[in-house]
């Protein structure tokens, strides 16, 4: 059964920085295309940032230049360093494939003060 962990999220002043990490368990994400999605409540989830599996990235236009995505194939980890962040950015961060092969995890929160 794939296990999908985030961490890293937390209350951050605007300017900023986190770092979000993901792990999966149970499957082997060298194999997969990897991203990072967002959510505001009562809103469905937008993709945020997006590495293959060799390692080439591609952000959205609202991320791009203050986000950077990144993976550790040995260690089954993705990673999402936030730096810049603005109040706006405040979502739950999800991580997944990017053809949403597994069931979501739990996420981690983001939460940008003004």
């Amino acid at each position: 059964q794939v296990q999908v962990v985030e961490s890293g999220g937390g209350l951050v002043q605007s300017g900023g920085s986190l770092r979000l990490s993901c792990v999966v368990s149970g499957s082997i994400i060298r194999l997969y295309d990897m991203a990072w999605y967002r959510q505001y409540p009562g809103k469905g989830r937008e993709l945020v940032a997006g590495i293959t599996s060799d390692g080439r990235t591609n952000y959205a236009e609202f991320v791009k230049g203050r986000f950077t995505i990144s993976r550790d194939n040995a260690k089954n980890r993705v990673y999402l360093q936030l730096n810049t962040l603005k109040p706006e950015d405040t979502a739950v961060y999800y991580c997944n494939t990017n053809r949403l092969r597994y069931a979501w995890g739990q996420g981690a929160q983001v939460t940008v003060s003004s």
